[in-house]
């Protein structure tokens, strides 16, 4: 690479459906080393796939990276010196590629069926040889090829990879990699409807967009030969390739819901905060020297191509968590506020919103358990569950009675709970959840002593009482 040049790297997705996890890291590990190195990360849509690309998803994922904050320098919205940046609207370019390669003897039409090709590649699974395209129309004359044109056959068009070669590269992630063209096979640069593949028109846009860094699942490894060998017969710039681990679930197989993996939009509806994102795929396959919470250029300027490992990412719904706990932790008031809603705005008075959110930040993880504890403290009546009701019944009127008395002389929990303790001979747990169930509902939660300060002692008064009732 031109050490004068801007380093870049860049996330191209499809817009085939909402943004996974899978794609959401990738596209994080290539906004994290562009920051690292001072470079430009691009987002580039490739909607070549127009039976399954939608305009939504492009909209939905453009959303979600903005969310996450990983903010593109070049790309839709805002714009570039290589636009457009949507592949669908770069037929034009392409054309000129495809002629360049025809011409030089480096592509050349096929004509060969589905059914052709899918009969050959069963004949050579049979065999126990690996699919790979016959070149029966590798050498067609040009009286051929107009023959089966003037005949209306579409044919798509094929790169001829040269025979005997050795295809090398230093894998950023992978160190040194080496193919044989034998092993190849002329592969298609353009479909039979004039869509490009997505080897020719990803790697091109690559070239041109001046992309200096590409990272990427390791999926695409095999890729990368190919996609070598069409800049190389074009004379444009190869980028340096990195191919980082998948992430899989427990059992080794290729993440998907049934692991409990959602996409970002659900993760985000559900409550998950961008952050606890960040810290958590940051470290899916790439290692940290600090275990606590870091802001994004804390993950960036710790970034390192070498800290990317080779085995599978094992994904951890409890991992997750943690950093979502870790990530409220750190949350400022205001926006812990908004993130909590409306719903737990409407319950907390004025005077106790900074209480209310102080004392339960340790316990929550999402809105919903906000709006649980909100609903605990402020909302009449409080309705018990059945293991609650099972401790208020085994606790007995008496306990409750004498804690009714002791309520209207207590100054705060402690001497509430003393109080308590001293009329009906109770201590430790037989005390401490009996009290808790009977005034918040709950077998835990946050600390009694905070809980007591944010409820009137009329409330109190009226949920030990309606025990006594029960």
């Amino acid at each position: 690479m031109n050490t004068l040049t801007k380093p870049k790297t860049r996330f191209a997705p499809s817009p085939t459906g909402f943004m996974h996890l899978g794609n959401a890291r990738t596209a994080l590990f290539n906004a994290l080393l562009a920051v690292q190195q001072q470079g430009i990360f691009l987002l580039r849509i490739e909607d070549t796939d127009q039976e399954r690309s939608r305009e939504e998803f492009q909209h939905a994922l453009q959303e979600d990276l903005w969310w996450l904050g990983l903010h593109w320098q070049e790309g839709p919205v805002v714009s570039g010196e290589h636009e457009p940046y949507q592949q669908a609207a770069r037929s034009h370019i392409y054309g000129s590629y495809y002629d360049r390669l025809s011409a030089a003897g480096a592509a050349y039409p096929c004509f060969c069926s589905a059914q052709e090709l899918e009969i050959s590649r069963k004949a050579q699974a049979a065999r126990g040889q690996a699919p790979r395209y016959t070149g029966k129309c590798r050498n067609l004359s040009p009286a051929e090829v107009e023959t089966r044109l003037q005949q209306g056959l579409a044919p798509t068009l094929r790169f001829r990879v040269p025979k005997g070669e050795s295809i090398q590269f230093t894998d950023g992630v992978r160190g040194e990699q080496r193919f044989m063209s034998d092993d190849i096979g002329d592969f298609i640069l353009r479909r039979g409807d004039g869509s490009p593949a997505f080897f020719f028109s990803n790697a091109i846009d690559d070239a041109l967009m001046g992309v200096t860094h590409v990272l990427r699942g390791e999926d695409h490894l095999a890729n990368t030969p190919r996609q070598m060998l069409i800049l190389q017969a074009l004379g444009l710039p190869v980028p340096e390739y990195s191919h980082i681990a998948l992430i899989v679930g427990a059992d080794g197989s290729p993440l998907s819901k049934r692991h409990g993996s959602r996409s970002i939009r659900e993760l985000r509806e559900n409550g998950y905060l961008p952050l606890a994102l960040l810290n958590y795929m940051a470290r899916l396959g790439h290692s940290y020297d600090q275990d606590q919470l870091l802001n994004p250029i804390e993950l960036a300027t710790n970034f390192n191509l070498q800290r990317l490992g080779r085995a599978p990412a094992h994904y951890d719904a409890h991992q997750l968590l943690h950093w979502q706990h870790q990530s409220i932790a750190a949350l400022d008031s205001e926006v812990l506020w908004e993130w909590m809603g409306a719903s737990v705005h409407a319950l907390v008075p004025a005077a106790h919103k900074q209480a209310f959110m102080e004392t339960i930040r340790p316990n929550i993880s999402f809105p919903e358990h906000a709006l649980k504890w909100a609903n605990a403290i402020f909302h009449d009546p409080l309705l018990l569950n059945d293991a609650s009701r099972e401790i208020v019944a085994e606790a007995g009127n008496h306990f409750f009675e004498q804690a009714v008395v002791a309520l209207a002389e207590a100054a705060d929990f402690n001497s509430f709970s003393s109080a308590v303790k001293q009329r009906t001979d109770r201590k430790g747990k037989q005390l401490f959840m009996p009290l808790r169930t009977a005034l918040t509902g709950e077998q835990g939660g946050p600390e009694m002593a905070r809980l007591f300060e944010l409820m009137t002692p009329e409330r109190m008064r009226s949920r030990l009482q309606a025990c006594i009732q029960h």
